[in-house]
């Protein structure tokens, strides 16, 4: 999912630069002004992982989760340049001076030198305000959610918001990946990595809200871009994860990412079921890899 390469100690000094930044400013509840463009989750019971998956996407527990707010779509180019340009932010991939762009043409990731977040995919080629932004570490991330008065949203919140209540679905639709011929969510038609026929109207990163929201409201919880998520990764944790709220293990030098992108296919990585997960260390920057953010419902009065 990274590209690890001799740099590796240095991105990581890079990250920990922007922890640093990010532990000097204590969290602040989220005030009702900072939730336009949330949306209220109730919390409850549900069925967490599937049995029908990769071995780490199981085995199927029970969590319960607490109210909270997440985010209707993907933390866009424009959000984010209202932020860097109210806190002067540097990403880790504009101090490193590359990162990793998939490459259509060959089928392959490679290192391209001068993408960042505002020309994620070649130098001198900007983003288009309303995409998903990408190139960002987990710690420029987090330390976006920070400056909102928010957080990122843990695997279990994650996986909860995009069932919307369709317990054991396999996707958040429901039991068929193109039903009745309609494309619900930005993903790769064809054989990965040979072509991609675009038959859901994009080759490559969409818009926002390009496809219809779940039944909850919510757009591009699958598909589009991975995201980021607050947990650690470890690949057994559900086998010893809490039932109330899990929160991820300690550390591991990985995050977990949800949701797919615009490069998984029926025949590579299928990250577009509600119940996938995957992971990659936190400096990476990728061109499928953006977040979204969460917070914690108010507290009662």
């Amino acid at each position: 999912m990274s590209l690890r390469t001799k740099a590796q100690n240095e991105r990581l000094l890079l990250s920990l630069i922007g922890f640093v930044a990010l532990a000097c400013h204590e969290q602040r509840p989220v005030s009702v002004a900072d939730r336009k463009g949330m949306i209220h989750v109730t919390g409850g019971v549900f069925r967490m992982g599937t049995d029908d998956g990769f071995a780490y996407e199981g085995p199927i527990h029970e969590v319960e989760l607490s109210s909270y707010w997440l985010d209707e779509h993907e933390v866009t180019v424009a959000d984010f340049a209202r932020f860097v340009a109210a806190t002067g932010w540097v990403t880790d991939a504009e101090r490193l001076g590359w990162s990793g762009v998939f490459d259509f043409e060959a089928g392959e990731w490679r290192r391209v030198d001068g993408v960042n977040w505002r020309m994620p995919r070649a130098p001198g080629v900007e983003a288009a305000p309303d995409e998903p932004v990408t190139q960002v570490s987990f710690a420029d991330a987090a330390r976006y959610a920070e400056w909102c008065g928010k957080r990122l949203p843990t695997e279990a919140e994650y996986e909860f918001a995009s069932r919307a209540g369709r317990d054991g679905a396999k996707y958040a639709w429901g039991a068929e990946l193109v039903p009745s011929g309609r494309h619900l969510a930005n993903l790769w038609q064809g054989a990965f990595p040979e072509q991609d026929l675009g038959l859901d109207g994009f080759v490559g990163v969409a818009p926002v809200k390009s496809f219809p929201a779940n039944a909850w409201g919510f757009f591009d919880l699958v598909g589009n871009v991975w995201e980021w998520c607050a947990d650690a990764y470890e690949p057994d944790y559900y086998l010893s994860s809490p039932r109330r709220d899990p929160r991820g293990p300690a550390s591991t030098g990985e995050r977990s990412i949800r949701g797919g992108s615009f490069l998984c296919s029926e025949n590579f990585c299928r990250g577009y079921r509600v119940a996938a997960r995957n992971h990659t260390p936190d400096d990476s920057g990728l061109d499928h890899l953006g977040f979204r953010c969460a917070a914690d419902d108010e507290p009662s009065r």
